[in-house]
């Protein structure tokens, strides 16, 4: 088994809406803010090659989107989607696998392309099967008025039009060493794919725990739609994170891509932080 980091580019995101109602003066030493209160976030994916199968969990924001769309997110730095995967030595043929941890668009984005007219969609990965969680898929595409900016029906409905859609499984295995979490704090049914490499197990984990600074249980992003329901998961996940000695992969922080936890007296902190290649050779 093969695992490589795929970085997509950065955007901003304001720091208030992504610590809730942590205070300024706590969150900026871990985040710090520019002066329109914007803090920089990574979306940071991942490449898993097991056996014949080549498989990309999440895929950025994308490119089809209009630049008034993109103003919103100050995208930066030198990354993006299709120069990560050729950098891996990867064509987007070459994928088999597209899975979807949940169909906010800065998470599924890169999923669907303009064709080369610019009239119509097609997908970026054509050979590959998308992998999204039954119950997302039918909260995203009838969202609620809070995520409705989030779920952007172009990323999504070229995949079912094009029968390349196919759902979750109920035990969530999607091959013999990928399986995963269902986490409802942060939007229904929010898959967290959990991978075995010999004898470690990595934690893809998307918006649960988004970056090192969400570590704690009460640092819930204003973003998620059963704040209580986040800190409860968090909790019950972290302690097995240490009992069973989990490697976390953070989609979004801007610098750590993976850690371990430990627990002390003020509770769970980072133990080893650093990149993929530390912890999975």
């Amino acid at each position: 088994m093969r695992l490589k980091t795929i970085h997509t580019g950065n955007f901003m995101l304001d720091g208030g809406a992504m610590f809730g109602t942590v205070p300024k003066s706590i969150w900026q030493k871990i985040n710090p803010a520019n002066d329109q209160n914007m803090c920089n976030w990574a979306m940071r994916c991942l490449l898993v090659e097991d056996g014949n199968r080549l498989i990309l969990i999440d895929n950025g924001m994308g490119e089809k989107q209009s630049e008034k769309f993109f103003g919103y997110y100050y995208l930066n730095g030198i990354h993006s989607l299709k120069k990560s995967l050729h950098d891996a030595g990867v064509d987007f043929n070459d994928i088999t696998d597209v899975v979807l941890t949940h169909l906010h668009f800065d998470h599924c984005g890169g999923s669907v392309k303009w064709n080369t007219m610019k009239d119509n969609y097609e997908l970026t990965f054509p050979n590959a099967t998308y992998w999204v969680h039954e119950s997302h898929w039918n909260h995203a595409i009838n969202p609620n008025p809070r995520e409705k900016a989030s779920f952007l029906k172009e990323n999504m409905l070229p995949i079912q039009e094009l029968g390349h859609l196919k759902f979750m499984p109920d035990n969530l295995q999607i091959t013999d060493n990928i399986s995963g979490i269902l986490a409802q704090g942060h939007t229904e049914s929010m898959f967290c794919p959990k991978i075995s490499i010999g004898n470690q197990t990595l934690v893809f984990m998307a918006d649960m725990i988004p970056s090192i600074g969400h570590i704690k249980p009460n640092y819930v992003m204003g973003y998620d739609i059963r704040p209580l329901e986040t800190m409860k998961e968090r909790e019950s996940f972290l302690k097995k994170a240490v009992s069973d000695e989990y490697i976390l992969f953070f989609e979004h922080d801007l610098s750590i891509e993976c850690g371990t936890i430990s627990v002390l007296e003020r509770g769970y902190q980072i133990q080893n932080a650093g990149n993929l290649s530390d912890f999975v050779k």
